[in-house]
Formats: C-alpha cells, sequence, structure tokens
C-alpha cells in the first residue's frame, strides 16, 4: 500500500493506506484525535474532511481549531446547523447560501417577510446547540443533476435551483445531510457536530440575491460558534472592546477621515489624517532608503492590452475598472506590478545591477460590491506599500533573509511581536519547472531557518506563478491580521520578457520578488488605530502638541509659542477659541493629543509652558519654552 505523510503538530507521522480509506480510520489507526482537536486535513488540492478517502495523497496537514483553515471547516458546518434551526422555527423558509466567513459564519435566508427578529436570537441558539449536541454527522452524498433540481424543485426553492444549473456539467452535484438536515454544498465538513459546544447569534441584515438590488432581498442571519463556553465568553469581551476601538468611530472622532455617498467605497482624508499618513510614510520611506530601495511611480491608468499580457485581465477583471483613451481600451491599475517590470526593462541590465529593490506608494482601485465594504479595511482606492525585487536565482536565499529582518523591525516598531509565518508551496497548476520550484521553495524554508523563525507548511496555498512566505500579526485584542507578503515569480518577467545579462554574457530571465509589509497604508492605519485604540505614539500623532491659552488675554503669548514649536518641526495646533480652560483640555483628551502646553500670566512673564503629558499622565509647571521644544522634539523621534 502507499505511504503517505500526516503533519500534526510540527511532527510527521508516516503510515501506509489505501487510497479508499477514510482520513478518519488512518488517523484512529495512529492513535490521534480525529474529529475532537483534529477537524480536517490540507493537502496541494485544498481542504479535505475526515470522512474524505486518502485518495493518493502523500503528505497531509492535519487541522486543528487553530489552524485558519480547521476554523473554516467548523463553522461551514456550523451555518448548516443554523439552517437546520432556522428551518425548524420557519419551515417555508427557502435556504440560498450559508459560508464561512473570517469571524464566524452567515445563512442567507427567504423567509417570505416574516423572518426572525432580535427577540429570537435566544431560542435560535438553543435549538442550534440541542442539533449540535446529539451529535449530528455529515454525510456526502453525490446526487445526479436532474434529481437535484427536482428536489428543490419540490421545495420551491428558486435559489438553489439556480446554484445548480449554473454549475459546469462536469462538476458532481453533492449534498450533505445531518441529522435529518440535507443541503447543497461541496463541503468540506466536520466529522461530525459534536467539537461544538458554544455559539451566538450576532445580527441580521439585509442581502440581495447575488449581491445584485434587482434580485429578492434576503435575510442575512450572522452567527458564531466556538469549541468551549470560554472561548465564547472571551470573544463577546472582545467584541465590546473591539465596538469601543472601532477605527470607523476613532476616524471621526480624531478627524483623520470620512466615508461620502458620493464616493462610496473611497476614503476622504482629512488634514489630520495625512499628517498620519505622511508621517507613516515617510518613516518607512527612509528605513526603506536604508535597505537599499529605490522609489517609483507608475501611471494608474494603462492600457488593456497590458493586463491581457500580465494576465490580470484573464483572472481578474471583474474586479477593475475600464476607460477608453483616444477610442483605445484602458484600465484603472489594480496592481502596480506591471508598471514595475515596465521600468525595469527601459535599461539593459547586468547582473552586476542585481538585486535591484524597486518601491512604489501606489495608488491602485479595485472593485469591491457595496456588501463587502468595511470602513478602511476594505476599500476601492488605496495605496500599497509596494516593491519588486529583481534577482538571480542565486540571490534569493539572501534577499529573503533581507526581508524577513525588515519586516521584524517594521512590526516591532509598532509593538506586533507576536506574529505567525506560513510557508506556502507549489499548488496543482503551477507554471515553470519542477526544478526551479525546488529551488525557490528550498531558498524560502532555508531563510526562515537561517533567521530563527518557526513557521509552518501551507502545502499546495503557493501562487501559481510561485511559493510564498506570509506573515500575519496579533494585536493587543490578539486578533489575527494578515499583514506581509513575500512572493517569488516566476511568470511575470518571462510575460514581459525581462532579462539581464550574466557572467556568461548570456541573456538570463530574472526572478521577481513581491512583496508588501504594511499591506496598504489604509487598512494598517485602521489596523493601528483598534490596536492603540486611537492612542498613537508621539511620532505618529497627527497634533503632537496643542496649545492651550487660559483666555484671549494670553493669545498673542501662546501664539508666539505656537510658532517656535511650528517652525522647530512640532506638529502644533493653538486653541483661539473662547472656551473655558477645562472645556478646552476635555476636547483635546478626546482627540487622545499627546502634549497639552498650557500658558497663562505666569508663563507669559517667564516665558515657559505648564505641561500635560497624556502618555505619561503627569503634569508639569514652569518648564522654559525651549525646554519644552526639546524635550518634544526628542519624545518624537521615529524608531529606528
Amino acid at each position: 500500500m502507499p505511504r503517505i505523510t500526516l503533519i500534526w503538530q510540527g511532527q510527521p507521522y508516516e503510515v501506509e493506506a489505501s487510497p479508499e480509506t477514510p482520513l478518519y480510520e488512518v488517523l484512529k489507526s495512529l492513535g490521534l484525535p480525529a474529529g475532537t482537536t483534529i477537524l480536517a486535513a490540507k493537502t496541494p488540492a485544498g481542504i479535505h474532511e475526515l470522512a474524505a478517502p486518502v485518495n493518493g495523497h502523500t503528505q497531509l496537514r492535519l487541522l486543528s481549531w487553530d489552524d485558519p483553515e480547521g476554523k473554516y471547516v467548523f463553522w461551514h458546518s456550523s451555518a448548516h446547523i443554523l439552517a437546520e434551526a432556522l428551518e425548524s422555527f420557519w419551515p417555508h423558509c427557502k435556504l440560498t447560501i450559508g459560508p464561512p466567513i473570517e469571524q464566524g459564519f452567515y445563512y442567507d435566508v427567504d423567509f417570505g417577510g416574516n423572518g426572525p427578529s432580535p427577540e429570537d436570537f435566544e431560542k435560535i441558539e438553543k435549538k442550534f446547540m440541542e442539533l449540535a449536541a446529539q451529535p449530528e454527522y455529515f454525510r456526502r452524498k453525490v446526487v445526479p443533476r436532474e434529481e437535484a433540481l427536482a428536489y428543490y424543485e419540490k421545495r420551491q426553492n428558486p435559489y438553489k435551483q439556480e446554484i445548480i444549473r449554473e454549475l459546469p456539467p462536469e462538476e458532481p452535484i453533492t449534498f450533505y445531510e445531518s441529522g435529518g438536515f440535507v443541503d447543497l454544498c461541496r463541503g468540506p465538513h466536520l466529522w461530525d457536530s459534536g467539537v461544538i459546544k458554544a455559539v451566538k447569534v450576532l445580527s441580521l441584515a439585509g442581502a440581495y440575491w447575488r449581491g445584485d438590488s434587482r434580485n429578492p432581498q434576503l435575510t442575512r442571519v450572522y452567527a458564531i460558534s466556538f469549541p468551549s463556553q470560554e472561548e465564547l465568553s472571551a470573544y463577546l469581551h472582545q467584541l465590546e472592546e473591539a465596538a469601543r476601538r472601532d477605527h470607523r468611530l476613532l476616524g471621526k472622532q480624531l478627524d483623520l477621515f470620512s466615508f461620502h455617498e458620493e464616493g462610496p467605497g473611497f476614503p476622504f482624508w482629512h488634514p489630520k489624517g495625512m499628517r498620519l499618513r505622511h508621517a507613516l510614510q515617510e518613516w518607512l520611506r527612509q528605513k526603506l532608503y536604508r535597505y537599499g530601495y529605490e522609489e517609483i511611480q507608475t501611471p494608474i491608468i494603462l492600457t488593456q492590452k497590458l493586463w491581457e499580457q500580465s494576465g490580470h485581465y484573464e483572472n481578474y477583471r471583474q474586479n477593475m475598472y475600464f476607460t477608453q483613451i483616444d477610442e483605445a481600451p484602458y484600465a484603472v491599475k489594480p496592481m502596480n506590478c506591471p508598471g514595475s517590470t515596465i521600468v525595469y526593462r527601459t535599461h539593459p541590465r547586468s547582473y552586476r545591477d542585481l538585486p535591484l529593490r524597486l518601491f512604489e506608494y501606489g495608488l491602485v482601485h479595485r472593485h469591491e460590491l457595496s456588501g463587502v465594504l468595511t470602513g478602511l479595511f476594505r476599500v476601492r482606492a488605496f495605496t500599497q506599500d509596494d516593491a519588486h525585487i529583481y534577482c538571480t536565482p542565486e540571490q534569493i536565499q539572501p534577499e529573503i533573509q533581507t526581508l524577513l529582518r525588515l519586516v521584524d523591525e517594521v512590526y516591532s516598531a509598532f509593538g506586533f511581536t507576536e506574529r505567525e509565518i506560513y510557508l506556502s508551496t507549489r499548488p496543482e497548476n503551477y507554471i515553470g519547472s519542477l526544478e526551479l520550484w525546488n529551488e525557490a521553495e528550498t531558498a524560502l524554508e532555508k531563510a526562515l531557518q537561517a533567521a530563527g523563525l518557526p513557521y509552518q507548511i501551507n502545502p499546495g496555498d503557493g501562487a501559481f506563478y510561485g511559493p510564498k512566505i506570509d506573515i500575519l500579526v496579533r494585536d493587543s485584542l490578539r486578533r489575527r491580521w494578515q499583514l506581509g507578503t513575500i512572493q517569488l515569480d516566476f511568470s511575470m518577467p518571462r510575460r514581459f520578457g525581462l532579462t539581464y545579462i550574466g557572467p556568461d554574457n548570456q541573456p538570463h530571465t530574472p526572478v521577481m520578488i513581491h512583496r508588501a509589509i504594511l499591506g496598504s497604508f489604509e487598512r494598517f492605519i485602521g489596523i493601528l488605530l483598534e490596536h492603540t485604540a486611537g492612542e498613537l505614539p508621539l511620532w505618529l500623532a497627527p497634533t503632537q502638541v496643542k496649545i492651550l491659552p487660559i483666555s484671549d488675554k494670553f493669545l498673542s503669548y501662546a501664539e508666539s509659542v505656537y510658532e517656535r514649536a511650528y517652525q522647530a518641526g512640532l506638529r502644533v495646533e493653538l486653541d483661539r477659541s473662547n472656551e473655558k480652560l477645562n472645556k478646552k483640555i476635555l476636547l483635546a483628551e478626546q482627540a487622545k493629543i499627546p502634549l497639552l502646553w498650557i500658558v497663562g500670566a505666569k508663563e507669559a512673564e517667564n516665558q515657559t509652558v505648564a505641561i500635560r503629558d497624556r502618555r505619561e499622565r503627569t503634569q508639569r509647571s514652569d518648564i522654559p519654552v525651549s525646554q519644552a521644544i526639546q524635550e518634544a522634539l526628542s519624545a518624537a523621534a521615529p524608531p529606528n
């Protein structure tokens, strides 16, 4: 029988198993916790449920609740139980789709106008847990297309019929049965529902079928489930804290940005928001210069032909915006990489010129459905901290090591010290030679090992053009965010005919490393605001110092202090209002301004200021203006 390798908690288990043996049985034979701690498995072909046969796979990474893919399966199965609970109370409802999402799952349902309200959440949760506790086993069944259509025609569900009709003829139609509930679904699912120990129905929302306002409006029921009640309680506490830290509320409170119906999904940056962006961008820019990068800028609109050549038109055009110039088709760029290749090929390149590190703060536009827009986290226009490194195959490993060092410096500056690293390897539909793929994967792995960084293998999750490293961080609420990505690309240099002259005086194709550290400035600022609850470090604060005169009698002196601080390079504001001092202090505190300089008769006479330091919660009096400025400048120095 064939031998397979199972990777569980970093340890390989080798075993012989016939292709027909269910994975669950293989795990049980090894004494591994199948169906309880181990929820599913992953191979280059995708995620596999434990009921699925081994089917010739030679290596499988076993997934638990701690893996994103494990949560995906957990919440996918939970969505079925939610639908079953809803059907028990609204038997004539029509189910549509119920996918897992980043935090939990939802089910879109046509209730015919008499659906649930928040008052029904408790009874839905109770029914859900009754069903989960039975437990319910998830059984997959392949159904002929006509039989599947007849099943939903009998139940008068046009939504499921539409899905079935749109499936490719060669794709099998699969149903899943759990308890007495049957649903059209591809899977994968849990072995059984017994591992689900807690659930919370979170909210209701309206959603058009297929996201099209011309279609019927459905009710979207959001929920989340956990393997323990303690984890649910911790999550609900985190939700309360996250609501307090919501970057959309903080953006309004701190006067950083806003959104408007004249440009849905396009953020409007206010003066204070631009100060924050510029401080962040300039700090990163100077760091990149020290790492040997050079900055470029490429056009926002380029010919459609370019995007056809890059492959984006074929694979990504549904997310792109198009226009015409001089009756020729053009596209607004969704990515920066094709423009970077044009800069590369403006000169002949030698191996002595490599590695060539080009970075761009590139504004890109992507068409997103209105239903998924979420503050700065999901927008239609954003600026990437993009870079493309052109190097020889021999330079891959040292470049990756340098990149990992750079990533560590950047994340440490913001307090993101808890990280997860994933190495994603060759997918089934890869391009290029197997030899080059093996070389690239080895280079990435050796770079991670040389850096002493723990990582997990994501088999088969690489891009079609090359393997990649993805870096996730945890914020102060221990939420996971993917920020950095380092991708090797063998495809685009060939598509655009990029070459360099090697030591043999012959042309060679360079390797292209795509990398982002922050991801996009918009999303990173949103994450940072929630991570810090808006208490930004002094070097990033849009307003570092605010000067508060006790009354208008001291406004003239306050203006002279303002001018000195401004000329020294501090981001400073002067409160010229006629409010009482206590009200001025309250407003400045609500704006989370780190330093308040208060001036009155004593300060005007002695050429001093009284300082309230929000960061240290201290107050000091009679500080000479020159000393206050120097102290603020020293404290506001960006990290190295």
